[in-house]
């Protein structure tokens, strides 16, 4: 864990911020749009083909087209799947849990975001996926609500950690927090160091400098953790064969406050509920 030690935190300006939340806002409103689209019947690829038109409409690049070896928008990760799954001919079910990850550029800047749903609505599916998706929403906010000028990374993977495991105690459930993925730096690029665990890490951790921006994002399982790659080098699903969720946010730290840039609201009213600083660049 020492290596996180030597990483650091990229800040950026305020004209540069500024420049994050556009990408940031495309993102959001593609994830709403989809949110509206998403019932039994749709395909994963369906999904994937209205967001690559809702971004490039939108005067963005699908940035996950960027990852080498990737030719998708989204990532769609229904039930079992944790991450990366692969938008295809899949048809969605009633009940089913999607995880919908989603990026883009825009003038050189990225954003990147994922949100979890029931398909055909929370009432539809299993209470305790439902219940899963709520508890890993909460550590997202968690998460981004301890985010503090003169912190440090542990500040956010502390908090994340302890929200799953006052939860997991509350409903006398286990709740995993997947180790192997976590949040990351975002900018010029969507991918940066440094690594954003979802859990404390032994040793010093990177600090939270005015200017910062990271991707916040718990992938939080029903039971054990251990997961596994597919065979198409992508999609990871847990060995158990129980559901997981993903909750995500790019985020920026200004002088003001906390700045959720892929948020609609900018995160004014999650934040605001957890006595959190809101704090958008003029």
């Amino acid at each position: 864990m020492g290596l996180f030690a030597r990483e650091r935190v990229r800040a950026r300006t305020p004209q540069q911020l500024r420049a994050m939340r556009v990408a940031g806002l495309l993102v959001g409103r593609t994830l709403a749009m989809l949110r509206e689209e998403i019932r039994p019947g749709v395909t994963t690829g369906q999904l994937d083909a209205l967001a690559e038109d809702h971004i490039r409409s939108g005067g963005g690049i699908p940035n996950f087209q960027l990852v080498p070896g990737y030719e998708h928008t989204l990532c769609t990760s229904v039930n079992e799947e944790i991450v990366h799954g692969i938008p295809g001919d899949r048809v969605l079910r009633e009940g089913d849990l999607l995880s919908i990850d989603c990026g883009a550029e825009v003038e050189g800047w990225n954003g990147d975001a994922a949100i979890t749903v029931v398909v055909g609505g929370a009432q539809a599916g299993d209470p305790a996926a439902a219940r899963l998706s709520e508890v890993t929403h909460r550590s997202l906010w968690a998460g981004i609500a301890a985010l503090r000028r003169g912190g440090d990374l542990n500040d956010v993977g502390g908090a994340v950690e302890d929200s799953v495991l006052a939860d997991a105690r509350a409903d006398g459930v286990e709740y995993g927090i997947v180790a192997d993925y976590t949040g990351h730096g975002i900018g010029e690029q969507m991918h940066l160091p440094p690594m954003v665990p979802n859990y404390r890490i032994r040793g010093r951790a990177p600090g939270t400098p005015v200017g910062s921006t990271i991707a916040i994002e718990p992938m939080i399982t029903l039971g054990a953790e251990a997961n596994h790659v597919l065979a198409d080098d992508w999609t990871v699903v847990t060995d158990s064969g129980r559901p997981a969720a993903h909750w995500e946010h790019s985020v920026a730290l200004t002088e003001h406050g906390i700045w959720v840039l892929t948020a609609l609201d900018g995160g004014e009213a999650e934040l605001t509920a957890r006595g959190a600083p809101f704090g958008p660049v003029d």
